[in-house]
């Protein structure tokens, strides 16, 4: 598994240097793309589905909104009666980061799917940390709900960590919404 996860990593700094060096930004984003799903499919790795499933959430929204925003930016420039020469460009260009999106999709399937062969299959527990949070928990939190006890006293650090994630992103969402409408 160390070696999938390195190769996973690898993959995602260079995603993130493409990301510094590219001349557009709509290949910038899909290249922080490539880190963002790396980074997920290294959470499923590591068998943290919890930690998955926001970052999937966060980076899939963050993602479209960016698209969204470079593209109501840039479509207007490009629309300028651009030459032949100009335009023939920007087809092949197009083509070749069509093609590029297609590879790197088809590699973090392929990464996803290697990695989901690792979890236990649904409805398979294992009681390799929960029997700890089961026994005795009640006694331990003093709270009537087992889920909130585990939650906010056995892993506060964690769930303040989700909240922190999830309050980050709806920021950066609301800044850029707020950035678009006041131009």
């Amino acid at each position: 598994m160390e070696i999938i996860l390195s190769g996973i990593i690898i993959f995602m700094i260079l995603g993130a240097i493409y990301a510094i060096h590219a001349r557009d930004l709509l290949s910038a984003l899909i290249s922080c793309g490539i880190v963002g799903y790396g980074l997920v499919i290294c959470f499923l790795l590591l068998k943290a589905p919890d930690l998955a499933i926001v970052q999937i959430v966060v980076e899939t929204i963050t993602l479209i909104i960016m698209v969204s925003v470079v593209l109501a930016s840039t479509r207007f420039e490009l629309d300028k009666e651009p030459g032949i020469q100009h335009k023939s460009r920007l087809n092949r260009q197009l083509l070749g980061h069509t093609l590029i999106a297609v590879i790197i999709g088809i590699v973090l399937l392929y990464s996803f799917r290697l990695a989901i062969t690792h979890l236990d299959s649904f409805g398979d527990h294992t009681l390799r940390m929960s029997e700890a949070y089961l026994e005795g928990a009640a006694e331990k939190t003093g709270s009537a709900n087992l889920v909130t006890g585990v939650l906010f006293d056995f892993r506060g650090y964690d769930t303040f960590g989700v909240a922190t994630i999830l309050f980050t992103a709806v920021v950066g969402i609301l800044t850029i919404l707020r950035i678009k409408g006041k131009k």
